[in-house]
């Protein structure tokens, strides 16, 4: 199966090697010393970090989940990705977690934890608990990126979803190694570039194909089987296929994720980016753009789920037969897992003979003379795949010549996913483990090639866990679920608590990481709001057993991380310590920033609506989500940038 051609190739050939040249060209600088590699010196500009920010949550992945959840149930998909896509965390880190990180003038949020606890035993098992924890999270996300850049990439390449994965993530790599932040940073710019190319084209085609006059909402129903596709509104009970049944209830899991995001973002925010912001007023706008440039994700997006329903309409007219191809398949491949269906699909399109002959005549009958290609688009449940739909279309609908083009931006989105993920873990094994316990007198160049090495071993440790892994689905609700849940706890304390301790954080820390790892091996179906409410159970036990076992935290210690940070919450044996003066602005930053929140949630959920309405037509809807947006940005206006501290100014009491 040829899908591209010589043109295709060139493109993506010149895309990879204008990255490693990036690379190469950047080592230098990236080599200066380690605050260079990790944060880029804390040197570059507010809104190169912002832009950066905005292609660092962009991959494959992410964006093939979102198409799919977008192709299921139009608009109201937007909803279901209040879990992770719609970064709600970002609303928290503009108002408040970002600049309370930068204050400490820490490199990593692991070392942060001596900042926070002190250097003796508490704040040392603080600080290894972070590490662990956050190269857990990277592996998982690495396993989640493998995952889906392998399922888009086979659509395309004669090899399995594997095979493909190696070969782009073994390039992002190489140049995520030798050029660290700066090449994060530098890559990520190119990058957009790319990826606003992708999300013109595909919003274009889309609303040329909408411009033909053919009904969407009856061809909706007709696909998926919603009556309610055009809809911004979400239920409180939803049709779902196969396979998704869990999120029936969409009000409900819209509730439940935006308190999950709003409290997992009040403990985080140790981002590079804040870290390397130069200072608090730098952390609030980056932080703005970066959330501006992400609505541009949102109509591409629904311009691939507006074609997805077009390509399935043309492709399998009778959806019954993909219930029989895939028992067909079933029984002459016995024993398929659902964890290896996809590349068991993908072999038997690209490898017929190797499999009985009856089997592809079988397939040919149901499918067509083009089953080979079809069948990619088979999912285990026997329906379409909706994780397929993103590459079905570009397959489907974009000329040869152009794939090549449009490949390469959302490779990109997936490389400045990629590179920073790898960038932040490299940060806390180097800084916070090798460098801390291991070589504390390292040369510079040894603490560079460590951090190459951890780049590595993460790497090869994603791609064995990606072996076990069903879709990509599967893997980002325990990620979000089971691992965020684990860390909820411990993270949001050290915030909120004079009396939470480096003891309590790392028995909190421990026991739910330890949870997380028995759920996923013992019961890796349980539900992602049980696995949740069980983890942030464990690691709320944990922590205050951890807490009231162990003395408190030094005084001077709580003092100064108090006196530098300012945060709101149970504090009130150390608000004395304060002037009178710095205590009210701390209190005016305070409660404008809490006043704010809500504006900020409105306006980055509107934000990113209101995009796709335009793209389907909806018109009126868009009228009220458009006042909202407008009042949202007024309440961001009023309570938040018109507060925003000048760049020079301290504000420490």
């Amino acid at each position: 199966m040829d899908y591209l051609n010589g043109a295709d190739y060139v493109v993506i050939g010149l895309y990879f090697s204008i990255l490693v040249c990036l690379g190469l060209y950047l080592k230098r600088r990236a080599s200066a010393s380690l605050e260079d590699y990790l944060l880029g010196g804390r040197k570059l500009p507010w809104w190169a970090l912002g832009i950066s920010g905005m292609a660092s949550f962009l991959d494959i992945t992410g964006t093939m989940i979102i198409v799919s959840f977008l192709f299921m149930l139009g608009p109201r998909g937007l909803f279901i990705e209040f879990r992770g896509g719609a970064v709600l965390v970002l609303a928290v880190y503009l108002l408040w977690a970002g600049k309370w990180h930068r204050r400490s003038g820490c490199m990593t949020g692991a070392e942060w934890m001596a900042y926070r606890f002190g250097e003796g035993r508490g704040g040392q098992a603080a600080r290894i608990l972070r590490a662990v924890a956050e190269i857990m999270f990277v592996v998982g996300m690495l396993t989640y990126m493998v995952k889906g850049v392998g399922l888009f990439l086979s659509m395309f390449l004669p090899f399995s979803p594997l095979v493909c994965a190696l070969i782009m993530i073994g390039v992002a790599t190489v140049y995520t190694m030798i050029s660290g932040f700066y090449g994060v940073v530098f890559t990520d710019l190119f990058q957009s570039g790319i990826i606003l190319i992708a999300v013109v084209s595909i919003s274009i085609l889309a609303m040329l194909k909408l411009g033909s006059g053919e009904g969407l909402s009856a061809l909706a129903n007709q696909i998926t089987g919603s009556k309610d596709w055009l809809s911004s509104v979400p239920h409180w009970k939803t049709s779902m296929p196969k396979g998704y049944e869990a999120y029936r209830h969409l009000c409900m899991f819209a509730v439940f994720y935006l308190f999950r995001n709003i409290v997992y973002g009040m403990g985080t925010g140790d981002d590079p980016k804040y870290f390397g912001a130069r200072n608090d007023r730098e952390c609030g706008t980056l932080t703005f753009l970066w959330t501006w440039l992400m609505m541009f994700r949102w109509p591409m997006m629904m311009g691939f789920a507006v074609l997805g329903l077009f390509l399935v309409r043309d492709v399998f007219p009778d959806q019954g037969v993909l219930v029989q191809a895939v028992e067909l398949i079933k029984t002459h491949v016995g024993g398929i897992d659902k964890s290896q269906w996809a590349a068991e699909i993908s072999n038997i399109a690209n490898h017929t003979a190797a499999y009985p002959g009856e089997l592809a005549a079988g397939l040919e009958k149901l499918l067509g003379a083009n089953w080979a290609d079809r069948l990619l688009l088979l999912s285990y449940e026997g329906t379409v795949d909706p994780e397929r739909i993103l590459p079905g279309v570009i397959l489907y609908y974009i000329p040869k010549g152009l794939r090549g083009m449009l490949l390469v931006a959302l490779i990109a989105a997936s490389m400045s996913t990629f590179d920073s993920t790898v960038n932040k873990g490299t940060g806390f094994f180097t800084r916070d483990l090798y460098q801390r316990y291991f070589r504390p007198k390292a040369p510079n160049r040894e603490l560079i090639y460590a951090s190459w090495a951890f780049g590595v071993a993460v790497v090869a440790g994603a791609f064995l866990m990606a072996y076990t892994v069903e879709n990509i689905n599967d893997i980002w609700d325990w990620i979000v679920m089971g691992l965020g849940g684990g860390m909820v706890v411990p993270l949001f304390l050290r915030f909120y608590w004079w009396r939470y301790n480096g003891e309590g954080f790392a028995i909190g820390m421990g026991v739910g990481l330890c949870g997380c790892i028995v759920q996923r091996a013992l019961m890796p179906d349980l539900d992602p709001r049980l696995q949740f409410a069980v983890m942030i159970g464990v690691g709320l036990v944990g922590s205050l057993i951890g807490t009231y076992l162990t003395k408190p935290t030094d005084r001077r210690v709580l003092e100064n991380f108090y006196r530098t940070t300012r945060p709101f919450g149970l504090w009130g044996p150390l608000k004395g310590i304060l002037s009178d003066d710095a205590r009210g602005r701390m209190q005016r930053e305070h409660t404008n920033d809490l006043l704010a929140l809500p504006f900020v949630l409105c306006w980055q959920a509107t934000l990113f609506l209101l995009p796709m309405q335009l793209i389907i037509g909806t018109y009126r809807p868009f009228a009220v989500t458009l006042v909202v947006f407008a009042l949202s940005l007024g309440g961001m206006y009023w309570f938040w940038y018109r507060n925003l501290p000048a760049a020079d100014e301290k504000g420490d009491g």
